[in-house]
């Protein structure tokens, strides 16, 4: 073989040795960042392992709402009819935040299966329900909440 052929050859290897690791190390990073979107029916399909990073989303479970007396844990369910999860969180929630509506909840299964939240967020006035938990209830058959009859026909 031409020394020169063999330089070249020598090159393409390295160049595409080059390429293949950025690409194996740029599929790896953003599949630990991903964030999944589930709802509680479809956690006993999809099995999220635990310790896995996703966002749960549907309604709060009206009367399951308790507080911690001792602090700022509090517990309560999240479900979109199908299924339920268990969700405990220990911070500070959002002042909109109510029993009976729209939730997204950011944090992990844990081994028993109860949904260790580290954010809570919650809808923003009472005619907004967040996009990905009002399509999934939706799909579901779940009746969503209808707005509030406007009086009048807007400011004049």
């Amino acid at each position: 073989m031409h020394p020169l052929r063999k330089r070249r050859l020598i090159g393409l290897l390295v160049i595409l040795v080059g390429v293949g690791a950025a690409a194996a190390i740029t599929v790896w990073s953003l599949r630990q960042n991903m964030l999944f979107f589930i709802m509680p029916g479809d956690t006993a399909i999809q099995e999220m392992p635990a310790g896995r990073s996703f966002r749960l989303g549907g309604l709060v479970t009206p009367g399951s709402v308790t507080r911690a007396a001792d602090g700022l844990a509090v517990r309560f369910t999240v479900t979109d009819g199908e299924g339920s999860i268990d969700v405990t969180f220990d911070g500070i929630l959002p002042d909109l935040f109510r029993e009976g509506q729209g939730v997204i909840v950011r944090g992990a299964l844990d081994e028993s299966q109860v949904f260790q939240a580290t954010e809570v967020l919650a809808k923003h006035d009472e005619n907004y329900m967040p996009p990905e938990v009002a399509e999934a209830l939706a799909e579901k058959g779940h009746p969503l909440p209808t707005p509030p009859e406007t009086a009048g026909e807007g400011p004049r």
